[in-house]
């Protein structure tokens, strides 16, 4: 009798071998049809007598941009124009991430608001600018809402102060200052050491039945400390008129940069508030059920039950809209903003090397969305369930 465990799987039979045999087939192939488009780049570079390469991007740019958070003049090279533009990018991503955030969780839990009102404004908003195109919304908010701003001499002012015109916004600002940063540190260590206290909190409540009353008296006190330290020590400049008419002090938002950020905001906004509402409702009934009979108002059934755990199905699905807000800021070059496309798209028109160029963007927005995605990922695995 023939011993079935010594004897050898056929080689063509065997899973495994096929499984390393196919990978490495799609990797023969990868390679292969990559280094055809690169054989075929330099022959055609070479018949129009260019190389490839990217010794270019040390000549001088030769033009000026609107706005630029880091030193640029015209006679810098093209590496500085397109390191202001992606600096400009990524103020726009995130500012845009952070508020677009907040304007789609209110807007989703509005959809389960007791109010008529409230919840059916709110519904027509979602609907109204999830089925209108991004490109045209853009268009509205620069022409329609803040190029409609008064002249200079004639700027609407808001309680801030804040002064409003065709030249700007000009908002109440902290400080430039080695202090201010000093206490910027400060928050940012006060809000790492917050989380770690609150999850302490949450295990010493969970595993010991702890009450954990002194550690929120700890974060009251901190959330107390960190409010004195923004209002009273990071020296808030306001903007104020000059004899002339303009505004100095405080910062200065352009129309551009105003009108891209309040489209992407919006726009991501009502995508944000269905994730949250779909989110919230795939919380089981008995939840909301259970909550209400320990007597809890809505508010807290909200915050404290519900929401929690819709994290767990929300996260995933917001990653995917940060990233297209990443990626639809480069639609900003339709109303004049200098972002990293708006450069880039200057830069090989004048450099005559738009496959380099292409290849900076492509490089950059992959690895700002790599970098989005590894994020949210690793948000999304410290709120699941973990088993024992």
């Amino acid at each position: 009798m023939i011993d079935d465990k010594n004897q050898k799987i056929p080689l063509w039979r065997d899973d495994r071998f096929w499984r390393i045999a196919l990978q490495v087939l799609a990797i023969v192939i990868f390679v292969a049809v990559v280094a055809i488009m690169i054989s075929n780049l330099s022959r055609n570079l070479a018949q129009q007598g260019t190389k490839f390469g990217f010794s270019f991007l040390d000549n001088e740019a030769g033009f000026s941009i609107s706005e630029s958070l880091i030193p640029y003049k015209p006679n810098d090279p093209y590496t500085q124009v397109l390191l202001a533009g992606l600096v400009n990018s990524l103020r726009v991503m995130i500012l845009g991430i952070f508020f677009t955030t907040i304007v789609g969780i209110l807007a989703g839990i509005a959809s389960f608001s007791e109010n008529w009102l409230l919840r059916n404004l709110n519904r027509v908003y979602v609907e109204v600018v999830r089925n209108t195109p991004l490109l045209l919304q853009l268009f509205f908010w620069y022409f329609a809402v803040f190029f409609s701003l008064p002249k200079p001499q004639e700027k609407l002012e808001l309680p801030g102060p804040i002064f409003m015109s065709k030249r700007g916004i000009a908002i109440p600002w902290p400080e430039n200052t080695l202090n201010v940063w000093l206490w910027l540190i400060v928050l940012v260590v006060g809000a790492i050491a917050a989380i770690f206290i609150w999850q302490w909190r949450s295990k010493l409540m969970t595993e010991k039945a702890a009450s954990g009353k002194p550690q929120i008296i700890a974060l009251i006190s901190m959330g107390i400390i960190g409010v004195l330290i923004i209002i009273f020590a990071l020296g808030w400049q306001a903007p104020r008129v000059t004899a002339t008419g303009s505004t100095e002090g405080g910062l200065k938002l352009t129309l551009e940069l105003s009108a891209l950020l309040v489209g992407l905001v919006f726009y991501t906004g009502a995508f944000i508030a269905e994730i949250v509402r779909s989110g919230i409702q795939a919380v089981p009934k008995g939840q909301w059920e259970a909550a209400r009979s320990l007597g809890l108002k809505s508010g807290l059934v909200m915050r404290l039950v519900i929401f929690p755990q819709a994290l767990r199905v929300m996260i995933p699905p917001l990653n995917s809209q940060y990233m297209n807000l990443a990626k639809n800021s480069s639609l900003a070059i339709a109303i004049g903003y200098p972002d990293l496309y708006a450069v880039a798209n200057t830069t090989y028109n004048q450099s005559g090397r738009p496959i380099e160029v292409f290849i900076i963007l492509m490089v950059v927005y992959l690895s700002i969305n790599l970098t989005i995605s590894l994020c949210m990922n690793l948000l999304n695995k410290s709120v699941q369930l973990t088993e024992r």
